[in-house]
């Protein structure tokens, strides 16, 4: 099972999106654009996100892909990866959810079982930022 998130700008999760092992990861890019939050201004993702139909879909919705290039391209598309950079807070967002050793190991067999721990774990994540740090 594989977990696809939307984050704000922090790298805290807002929402997630779970597709099989063996899904590409393009397809769970429309769930995760209905998450009820405000409306992204830049798609960061990695390399398996890479393709036309996914970076016209964005730029006809007002998204701006951010997304490096298959090796295999022919064309390959520019890449802004000043703004790219950004996604490190991603991959650390994904480091602090596996850090819960029930997602990190994925003891739960059902997906409602697992996204609710998941839920719970990014919970977690966003308590600090409601309590009073001074």
């Amino acid at each position: 099972m594989k977990i696809h998130a939307r984050a704000d700008g922090q790298g805290r999760p807002l929402g997630f999106v779970l597709t099989g092992g063996e899904a590409s990861d393009y397809n769970a890019v429309p769930a995760l654009l209905t998450i009820p939050v405000g409306k992204p201004r830049l798609f960061l993702a990695d390399k398996g996100y890479d393709g036309d139909f996914l970076r016209e879909e964005l730029l006809i919705h007002g998204i701006r892909p951010v997304i490096p290039p298959k090796a295999n391209r022919k064309n390959p598309p520019a890449c802004d990866f000043r703004a790219y950079r950004d996604r490190n807070r991603i991959e650390r967002m994904f480091n602090r959810l596996k850090q819960f050793r029930r997602v990190a190991t994925r003891y739960d067999k059902t997906r409602k079982s697992f996204s609710a721990f998941l839920a719970l774990a990014a919970a977690k994540i966003w308590l600090p930022y409601f309590v009073n740090r001074t």
